[in-house]
């Protein structure tokens, strides 16, 4: 039961992450509005590939860090300010534009992965969201069995959220290039479970 738990929370959280509009997202639009399906597709193999690692070094990190008898003593204090400042920090970001035209080679997958490596903006994000999961009890991570069942859960979110964005580029868009409210939906979401914890911890 936790292994499902662990892996469908992870592709939740993966899935609504990648949403805003970014270097990954944008590319694979540009390349399903120009009906290069296939390449899109190897593209988002790729960038899910690629999230594994950065997602698992993440979670290495975040339990490291989380080991110190300080921190145990405040965990949930800790991951609420660490889910609002990342929170915060999202949506400050989120304000600024970002480029849509992003030229491409035949390759999809190789592009894709170059791309992920200089985009490791995955491991922070993981670090916090990881951190809050534990804190909250939602997930497991006490055996390699679930920590790469969490893992391999954010590969399919991303995978999936970027299969969708082929699929529907002519539809999204529009939505997700010049919607305001779009690209804030990390930011409020991180915002929001900061505060959740707060309350928790306050309580």
């Amino acid at each position: 039961m936790m292994l499902l738990q662990v892996f469908l929370i992870g592709l939740v959280f993966s899935f609504i992450g990648s949403i805003p509009p970014g270097t990954l997202n944008l590319a694979v639009l540009q390349l399903g509005m120009e009906y290069k399906i296939k390449t899109a597709l190897r593209f988002s193999l790729a960038v899910a590939i690629i999230e594994y690692p950065y997602a698992w070094i993440a979670v290495v990190f975040e339990d490291w860090v989380t080991s110190s008898p300080i921190i145990i003593e405040n965990f949930q204090l800790i991951t609420a300010v660490v889910m609002t400042v990342l929170g915060g920090f999202t949506l400050w970001s989120a304000r600024k534009p970002s480029e849509f035209s992003v030229r491409f080679n035949e390759s999809g997958f190789r592009r894709g992965i170059v791309l992920s490596i200089l985009n490791p903006m995955a491991i922070p994000f993981w670090i916090g969201i990881t951190a809050f999961l534990k804190a909250q009890n939602w997930i497991d991570l006490s055996s390699q069995i679930l920590i790469h069942s969490y893992v391999f859960g954010t590969s399919v979110g991303v995978m999936i959220l970027l299969a969708l964005f082929t699929f529907l580029a002519k539809k999204l868009a529009p939505y997700v290039k010049d919607h305001r409210y779009v690209k804030f939906v990390p930011g409020l979401t991180l915002l929001v479970l900061g505060i959740y914890a707060f309350v928790k911890y306050l309580l």
